[in-house]
Parts: structure tokens; C-alpha cells; sequence
């Protein structure tokens, strides 16, 4: 054999070089099936797969299992995959209360889940631009532009910032595609997928890119959006508005969003690969 005239360390060497370059190889082969794959399905070439799985608290659970309703949609395997991920999500965020508000767990599961539910179709479910989750009890003055905000992104401090009030209240009613928390998860990623190219922020992000080309290429499309008043008058402020608007339709009342515009609808299910839940 080639190794016999080795001494014992340099084989081992040799093999560890072996093994490095094998499994760099190999790294790189799959990449490159991906990249076919996502081009061609526009989707990861796989979203769940965990060595070892986190779990929720009874008490976490049971607030999950009362009051977030997109769960309970899920089959059971995959409410498994939503509660590590969701476990997971609250370990790596930071919760901050302001002006009296203490953290409480609701707080934490019912903000982290509207978070793992957006990314749920990811691979990448964290959204890296947040470290921080900022929440007052009611509308707060931002210095950002001297103005009071029920809620906002800022990307520099990696804060997402909330209303408690205004954020419970976007669940009350789960049909006026109304939800602060649905809206400012959104803004933090889309901007996270700028800054990121993994392969669900890269979908993501090129997904966004084809919508904004349907839409500037088709007049009669952007005016039966705003003429029909499906989205409220907000969404045509700027491209991120339209779409924290849309995905909020997206959510909430997908068969109407699907019906009135289904060029738009699969758009948003492509950048966010929501094949579950019946969506």
C-alpha cells in the first residue's frame, strides 16, 4: 500500500487531509446540485433537518397551542420542526421591556412564533438582522423620524421594536390583514435577505425581484391592485410596504388573495415556499 511507507502520524495526516478534501469536494458537488435544483424549483432542496430537536415548555406549548392558530394547521410532524424552531428562536433573541412592560413568556412564544411561522419554508429561520426584541406597551415616540410608531425595524441596533398592545391586537381579528407583528417581522426579512445569500434569502430576494418585473411591466395589474382595495392604501407607499402588505393578505386570507391575484399570490408563496398549512 501507498501508506505503508508512513509512519503512524504522518498517516494519520494524511487521512485528516484526505477526509478535509473529500468532504470539501463533496460540499462543493452539493452546492452545485442545489443551485440546479433551486433554479429550476424555485425551493430549497431541503428546509427541515435537525440532529437533535429543542423543546418547548409545558407552558410555552400550551400558550402555542391556545393562541397561535397557524400551528394547529400543521400536521404533526411539523408542528415538531415549528416547536424547535421555535424554541430556538427565543433562546437566540434578547426580549427587552420599556416603559413598565415586563417579558412574559406569552409575549416571547406568541412574538417568536409569528417569526418561525414567516420562515417556516426557510432553512434559515433566525433572521441574523435581529438580536433584539424591543417591547413597549403601547404606541412609543421614535427618534428615527420624531414620530410615535406602533412598530418598526431598525436595522443598525438589530431591534425589532413593538407595541404590545397594537401587536395582540393584530390576532384579535384574523381576517382584515391587519397584523403589526406579521408586518415588521416582514421588513426585517426582506432586508435580511439583501444582506444574506443563503439559498432561502437569495429565493426570497430573487422571488421579490420577479414580482417588482411583473408589476412594472404590467400596467393593468398595479392599477386593478389599487383599484380594487384589497390592499390597503399603505401598501403602495414604497416596494417594502406593498410588501409587508401583501404578505399580511398573504397570511390571513389566502384564498381571496389567491382568487383576486393569483399571479401575486404565487409569488409571495415562492419567496416564502409555503407548501403546508394549506396555503
Amino acid at each position: 500500500m501507498v501508506l505503508e511507507k508512513y509512519s503512524i502520524g504522518s498517516k494519520i495526516i494524511l487521512l485528516t487531509l484526505f477526509a478535509v478534501l473529500f468532504f470539501m469536494v463533496l460540499r462543493y458537488v452539493t452546492k452545485l446540485f442545489e443551485m440546479a435544483y433551486v433554479i429550476k424549483h424555485k425551493r430549497p432542496l431541503y428546509t427541515h433537518f435537525y440532529i437533535f430537536k429543542r423543546k418547548l415548555s409545558l407552558s410555552q406549548k400550551s400558550i402555542l397551542k391556545k393562541k397561535f392558530t397557524f400551528y394547529n394547521k400543521l400536521p404533526f410532524q411539523y408542528q415538531v420542526y415549528f416547536e424547535h424552531r421555535l424554541a430556538s428562536f427565543i433562546k437566540d433573541k434578547d426580549f427587552l421591556g420599556r416603559q413598565g412592560v415586563i417579558v412574559t413568556e406569552e409575549m416571547k412564544v406568541l412574538i417568536s412564533a409569528t417569526a418561525v411561522m414567516l420562515t417556516f419554508g426557510f432553512r434559515d429561520f433566525y433572521i441574523g438582522l435581529i438580536s433584539k426584541i424591543v417591547i413597549y406597551p403601547k404606541e412609543f415616540y421614535s427618534k428615527s423620524n420624531n414620530a410615535y410608531h406602533k412598530g418598526e425595524f431598525n436595522p443598525k441596533f438589530r431591534a425589532l421594536v413593538l407595541s404590545w398592545k397594537d401587536f395582540e391586537k393584530g390576532f384579535e381579528d384574523g381576517k382584515d390583514n391587519l397584523n403589526l407583528g406579521i408586518h415588521e417581522f416582514t421588513h426585517a426579512i426582506h432586508l435580511n435577505s439583501i444582506k444574506e445569500r443563503d439559498v432561502s434569502s437569495t429565493i426570497f430576494s430573487d422571488s421579490f425581484k420577479e414580482l417588482s418585473e411583473i408589476l412594472s411591466r404590467h400596467e393593468y395589474l398595479r392599477e386593478a391592485l389599487i383599484s380594487s382595495e384589497y390592499f390597503r392604501r399603505y401598501a403602495f407607499t414604497n416596494q417594502f410596504e406593498f410588501l409587508a402588505v401583501a404578505i399580511e393578505s398573504f397570511i390571513e386570507t389566502p384564498h381571496e388573495f389567491k382568487s383576486q391575484f393569483p399571479r401575486v399570490y404565487n409569488k409571495v408563496k415562492q419567496m416564502l415556499n409555503f407548501n403546508f398549512a394549506g396555503y
